[in-house]
């Protein structure tokens, strides 16, 4: 009889053990357990985790067109959503225009699952950037900033927003291209934008581009429509330029410092590329060519940081810089002034009906001046001011533009703008549809006016 030998005991492949640990499990022999999770801590997961608590999703309802046109011109209500992210310990946030133009209430919800009721502060509809606030009584965390001016087709970037509603939602992809220009509809272009294959849906908008190492070097602001892995954001460094404009005291808190900052090319330092004459900055002895290194002792790392550190004081507070000048450190104090009327739009009066209403100052136009902008309206009122947190400022209205018509009535003159706003069924006309001109367009919105009754 034939012994039969012993079967030797069975391994583990090789190749076997080297796809279990590839999907996260080690191997150890016939014993497998956990990976360790440093081991799956990888650089995204790290990039994401360092902007994270940084990052908010906003909603809210809004009126948009009906575009089934037997309904006429009505509107329905949809839930919009979007993200956006903190610039500014005390509640301010960056975000798409478009993600809160035309919301009522803006609710804003943080990493932390708390909700709040935001309130427009600025917002610029040109480049579809806004600034909302958030009051708390504790301070939140700021988005790491990177600079988007050595960015790289190819490399690595990760969108993080409230995809289709889903929060947090993360998305990782390459740098495709650069300097995009995209036209998204008839009355919004987009220029020198990011373009990446990393998912950007509905909801990601006013969100964060991060690079590798976790700082924003884009907003997310547009898919293209009918196209996978095509999405844009807008350059990080386009849009602390623009929010040092939406944030800065002239704009916010009405006041007067005479500074104009600027970064330097290779973002080493600011320095003060004008002064006003006779402002505070020139009354102090500031200089141009001056490097601002700090404000109330809060170091300063771009032109924002001087208009952040600067909001929420009031006319007449002496507030402290330090300069480098000719190497050496300088400090002096710039005591804030209100707006005058040298440097500010003058101030309608206050019983003006347009202004307490809808917050513009309107002047007539001469016919033939008018002539000039070649269109079918027969006259228009020039916009000479524009009221913080008016009906009009909300709906992106400006200075210089021209109002051309509301409802279904022409505005050639002032006394057509009270009447339209004296009538008695003005109630029922709420949201009122306007249309001005702008360059060589017509465009038009929505005003909402929730209450006729002056300031």
């Amino acid at each position: 009889m034939r012994h039969r030998p012993a079967r030797p005991a069975r391994r583990i492949p090789v190749l076997a053990v080297a796809i279990l640990a590839g999907v996260g499990l080690c191997a150890s022999l016939l014993e497998l357990s956990p990976c360790d999770a440093e081991q799956r801590r990888t650089a995204i997961v790290e990039a994401v985790e360092r902007a994270r608590t940084s990052i908010v999703n906003i909603h809210g309802e809004k009126l948009v067109d009906n575009n089934d046109a037997a309904k006429g011109d009505a509107k329905r209500r949809v839930n919009g959503m979007g993200t956006g992210v903190f610039i500014d310990e005390r509640g301010y946030i960056i975000t798409n225009h478009h993600v809160v133009d035309g919301v009522k209430k803006i609710i804003v919800t943080t990493a932390t699952r708390e909700n709040f009721v935001a309130k427009l502060v600025s917002h610029d509809p040109k480049t579809d950037l806004a600034v909302i606030k958030i009051d708390s009584d504790h301070e939140f965390e700021i988005i790491p900033v990177g600079s988007s001016n050595d960015l790289m087709p190819g490399e690595t970037v990760i969108a993080v927003g409230n995809a289709f509603g889903y929060e947090h939602t993360v998305t990782r992809g390459i740098i495709s291209a650069l300097h995009r220009t995209v036209q998204v509809s008839d009355a919004q272009a987009y220029e020198d934008l990011i373009q990446t294959d990393a998912s950007i849906n509905p909801g990601n908008s006013g969100g964060p581009l991060l690079n590798i190492e976790g700082d924003m070097i884009g907003i997310n602001v547009a898919v293209r429509a009918g196209a996978q892995g095509i999405g844009f954001a807008i350059p990080t460094d386009r849009v602390m330029k623009v929010a040092t404009t939406l944030m800065s005291t002239r704009r916010v808190d009405r006041l007067w410092h005479g500074l104009v900052a600027a970064q330097r090319p290779d973002d080493s330092a600011v320095v003060l590329e004008s002064i006003d004459e006779d402002s505070p900055a020139a009354s102090v002895g500031l200089r141009q060519g001056d490097v601002i290194t700090a404000v109330s002792d809060k170091h300063v790392n771009r032109p924002l940081d001087v208009e952040r550190f600067l909001l929420g004081h009031q006319a007449g507070d002496a507030v402290e810089l330090t300069v480098e000048r000719s190497g050496h450190p300088v400090r002096m104090k710039i005591e804030l002034a209100s707006m005058t009327p040298t440097d500010a739009a003058p101030v309608a009066a206050a019983n003006d009906p347009v202004w307490e209403v809808i917050g513009l100052r309107l002047q007539a136009i001469p016919a033939k001046q008018f002539q000039q902008h070649r269109t079918r309206y027969r006259g228009g009122l020039s916009v000479l001011e524009v009221r913080p947190d008016s009906p009009a400022s909300r709906q992106g209205i400006r200075q210089g533009d021209v109002l051309v018509g509301m409802h279904v009535w022409e505005t050639v003159s002032l006394e057509n703008v009270n009447y339209i706003l004296g009538r008695p069924d003005f109630a029922q006309l709420d949201p009122i549809k306007f249309y001005i001109l702008r360059g060589n367009e017509t465009l038009y919105g929505h005003l909402t006016v929730a209450n006729r009754t002056p300031r």
